[in-house]
């Protein structure tokens, strides 16, 4: 295995995709800086790389852009070591129903065994199993989102497994996230919010997590649905009421999991069989569903099952307050915390105009002033740092060992699918730009910026003989123009006193730039 290292790229090549990032905005009809330019490559992307296709060109802009709203239109193309260890993956070769009904059945016979000591082993191995599971879901979330030319859809997968969080501790989870993230949020990430919504109230991972499974007529469990309405559509300001927190929680009464694969579906009586739903470990019982009429948002709903949910849904989507809720919490991920009003009511009236059409809604906020202009105001949460950290490092080179990566996710405080509240990691500067943040980052930026070979090779392999090379990819964009212009002249006079190319890395890596996007 090669040592770590980014071959020299042709010095245009991250200019080029850049200018075609910012002439894909119609409110930038003068041709952009080569700086600016470069740093609307690096906000549109998980980071910039070294190795940025030089194939586009100002005329090629709009496609570009184009291709990036509608994932489905730019091939998923991921080096071939990456794409290998993906589909060898468990969750990748199995489907989540077969993983769930396994999981939950080997749970079933270990807490049936009578021996202490057996009991305690077997529950050990399932756990590992379990742990296994959802590390392959983040190991996998990782190596897309550093090597995906969907960088946008990515971004956006990201973003709504925030939105839509779930902890993976909770029950079966560990055995659901994989398929949660790559059918409810990916397949919808950049489609109708409706569609995505939709595939996330039925998705047997959100039902366990926010107990969902348990809510049943006579039984009311309101987590879900307050949880719905606050943090998933409406926002908590939206002025709806616990009168219809209950009536949503009595909507969704029967919506719920079934993880044994062989048990057949109850019985019921003939007017309830035609609303009975089984799809994989999803399932509505009506018999566990409140059919009695129900007013939610000042409107009637009939009793009639799982259309129920879909007339509920509709109802939260079309809300103007949903459109507002989620175009600030957009504009706050991709540009600022304090996003300016009036991009905000723009992309809440293309949000509503377009009847939820998430890429429409972006396109609003890439192609404003306010965009163009915001560079730098956006600092970086954990994933974002890391990610973009390992693109501008290691953009050339497979990952083969994604430990370390998961490692300071965990220690920085944002790891993959480890919420334990609903609401999600925050976005805000706050958060995230303590002391105690601030000095782990230094030891992320330290341990990439002078090499780190062991990311390149499976674990277990052998390490070459020699010392690490450090990687070129930050030297390569940030030494010279139009990198170097992005940066403060107390930043480049800090670089120019390295004294090697590692320390000039972890220079880089720590700036202030560095910390933003």
């Amino acid at each position: 295995m090669p040592r770590l290292s980014v071959a020299p790229r042709a010095p245009f090549a991250p200019l080029l995709l850049a200018a075609a990032l910012l002439g894909g905005c119609a409110s930038l009809a003068a041709p952009a800086s080569p700086a600016a330019a470069l740093q609307a490559a690096d906000r549109l992307t998980w980071g910039v790389e070294a190795s940025l296709p030089a194939a586009l060109s100002r005329g090629a802009t709009t496609a570009w852009l184009d291709a990036q709203l509608r994932a489905d239109s730019a091939p998923l193309v991921l080096p071939t070591q990456v794409q290998a260890r993906i589909e060898a993956m468990t969750i990748s070769q199995r489907p989540m129903p077969a993983l769930v009904a396994d999981m939950a059945a080997q749970r079933k016979a270990a807490n049936a065994l009578t021996d202490d000591e057996a009991k305690a082993a077997e529950r050990r191995r399932w756990q590992q199993e379990m742990t296994r599971l959802a590390r392959e879901a983040a190991e996998r979330h990782l190596l897309r989102a550093v090597y995906s030319p969907r960088q946008v859809q990515e971004q956006m997968t990201w973003f709504w497994l925030n939105h839509f969080s779930v902890y993976q501790g909770k029950g079966l989870v560990r055995a659901m996230v994989g398929d949660y993230e790559d059918s409810a949020i990916r397949a919808h990430a950049l489609g109708r919010f409706r569609d995505l919504l939709g595939a996330v109230v039925r998705h047997p991972a959100m039902l366990q997590f926010l107990d969902n499974a348990q809510n049943a007529a006579g039984r009311l469990n309101e987590n879900y649905a307050r949880e719905l309405m606050e943090l998933h559509t409406l926002g908590v300001d939206a002025g709806y009421t616990q009168h219809d927190v209950q009536e949503l929680a009595r909507v969704l009464t029967g919506v719920g999991v079934q993880t044994d694969a062989s048990r057949k579906p109850p019985r019921l009586p003939p007017r309830l069989q035609p609303l009975y739903v089984r799809e994989g470990v999803f399932e509505f019982n009506p018999r566990r569903h409140d059919m009695e009429p129900k007013t939610f948002l000042g409107q009637p709903i009939r009793g009639q099952g799982m259309a129920e949910v879909d007339e509920a849904l509709d109802r939260l989507v079309r809300a103007p307050a949903t459109a507002r809720y989620l175009s600030t919490k957009l504009a706050h991920y991709w540009l600022a915390d304090d996003a300016p009003a009036a991009l905000i009511e723009r992309m809440a009236q293309t949000f509503q105009r377009s009847d939820g059409d998430i890429a429409a809604t972006l396109r609003t906020l890439f192609t404003s002033s306010e965009f163009a202009q915001g560079a730098g105001r956006k600092f970086k949460d954990p994933m974002r740092y890391v990610v973009s950290a390992l693109r501008l490092s290691y953009g050339d080179t497979p990952l083969m060992n994604t430990a370390p990566v998961l490692n300071w996710l965990n220690r920085l405080g944002e790891p993959l699918y480890g919420r334990q509240t609903p609401d999600g990691y925050p976005l805000s500067e706050g958060a995230w730009s303590s002391p105690g943040q601030m000095a782990t980052r230094f030891e992320v930026a330290r341990s990439l910026g002078v090499g780190r070979p062991d990311l390149a090779r499976s674990p277990g392999e052998e390490a070459p003989a020699g010392a690490p090379a450090a990687p070129s990819g930050a030297r390569a964009v940030y030494a010279q123009a139009p990198g170097a212009a992005t940066l403060s002249a107390r930043t480049r006079q800090a670089l120019a006193q390295a004294r090697t190319p590692g320390e000039w890395n972890t220079l880089l890596l720590s700036s202030p730039e560095f910390m933003r996007r």
